[in-house]
């Protein structure tokens, strides 16, 4: 994981900032007080823990790639900028109050170690909040139709809803509710189904380099093959009805809460 970021992060920040609509419910899923601190876990460039921070709670930042932490301290002096992983942050146990980890799960190497680290440094009765897709979900994506092998291998490393949660029950978390999240059109972080709804987005290198399916699991014959077939089916008008073929009620992303118990 350390080099796959290490590899992206050059330019990482110039597409994935943080959306609006996305921190907003992910500080209403944490419930945060201004006199606690917090852990964005996997933070990457730090978009979305400036934006917290910005908002009057204090918050620690860490990641695996220094090169994400680099961006980051450039982003804003005021949070704390760790190097470690959600297996092993390096922070005492129940040191923060809430954590947030938004699309990184998938980069865990040990699910269950994670979890148990996450759980030791949470005090009691705080909550962590998970922002991630589930395979089911990817699944409904209409990027399989021109992406297959590079959507198979985003989905293979993607953990079950299940999985995810009897992992966090065998930490100790206590589960609380799931909330599905659609893509919405104003989407302003681009990550990888920033397109559902503006297949065009997929044209741009820069998006592309900024999302780890297309950066570090595809391969360019796919990537140049299935843009040459959207393009054509964008011309077409074909696109609209594999749009529709696509469409679900599974949610596109989730977010996953649950709570350490006094």
């Amino acid at each position: 994981m350390k080099a796959k970021y290490d590899t992206i992060g050059k330019d990482y920040n110039v597409t994935r900032k943080a959306d609006p609509l996305l921190t907003k419910n992910l500080i209403k899923h944490l419930s945060p007080s201004r006199k606690g601190v917090y852990l964005d876990i996997g933070c990457g460039t730090g978009s979305y823990t400036v934006e917290f921070q910005k908002r009057g709670y204090q918050f620690i930042g860490i990641d695996p790639s220094e090169r994400m932490l680099t961006a980051a301290r450039k982003r804003s002096h005021e949070v704390e900028w760790r190097l470690g992983t959600a297996e092993q942050t390096g922070l005492p146990a129940n040191h923060v109050d809430g954590i947030i980890g938004s699309l990184t799960i998938h980069h865990w190497t040990n699910l269950e170690k994670a979890f148990l680290e996450l759980y030791s440094i949470l005090k009691p009765n705080g909550n962590l909040v998970i922002f991630t897709s589930t395979p089911a979900q990817m699944k409904g994506y209409w990027l399989n139709h021109y992406f297959p092998k590079m959507l198979r291998d985003s989905i293979v490393q993607m953990p079950a809803l299940a999985k995810v949660q009897q992992a966090m029950e065998r930490a100790g978390f206590e589960l609380g509710k799931t909330e599905k999240y659609f893509i919405q059109p104003d989407l302003a972080d681009k990550f990888l189904y920033c397109g559902k709804h503006s297949p065009e987005m997929y044209f741009d290198k820069n998006i592309r380099n900024g999302i780890s399916s297309f950066s570090s699991l595809s391969n360019k014959v796919e990537v140049e093959q299935g843009l040459s077939a959207l393009q054509s089916d964008i011309e077409s008008g074909k696109i609209d009805q594999i749009i529709r073929d696509y469409e679900n009620q599974l949610g596109d992303y989730l977010y996953i809460i649950a709570r350490k118990a006094n």
